[in-house]
């Protein structure tokens, strides 16, 4: 019915850059809020970015100032511009979308996509 699908992911040297995208696909009403999650190993699950609806952003400590989501909800897509990354970075990143679907709301996640920080 939804589906999350990201992509971008991969290997990348100290300081530098990747674009993630998510891509909502399915039958829904809307989308409202929308997240980046990232989990390294041995480690919780942590929120990384939120956006609103309306476009408001939060940003967790660590990459604020580093790190950018927006989404374009004509393309029903969200991206997480990260810069200057760091080797701390390195985690399995998910996007997160809060769907309605009717009168009905749920949350989906999708597949998680690699980000590896390494020299």
């Amino acid at each position: 019915q939804v589906q999350l699908v990201e992509s971008g992911g991969g290997l990348v040297q100290p300081g530098g850059s990747l674009r993630l995208s998510c891509a909502a696909s399915g039958r829904f009403f809307s989308i409202s809020d929308m997240h980046w999650y990232r989990q390294a190993p041995g480690k919780q699950r942590e929120l990384v970015a939120h956006i609103t609806s309306g476009g408001s952003t939060n940003y967790a400590d660590s990459v604020k100032g580093r790190f950018t989501i927006s989404r374009d909800n004509t393309k029903n897509t969200v991206c997480l511009q990260m810069n200057s990354l760091k080797p701390e970075d390195t985690a399995v990143y998910y996007c997160n979308g809060q769907f309605l679907v009717g009168a009905e709301g749920f949350g989906c996640w999708g597949q998680g996509t690699q980000v590896t920080v390494s020299s």
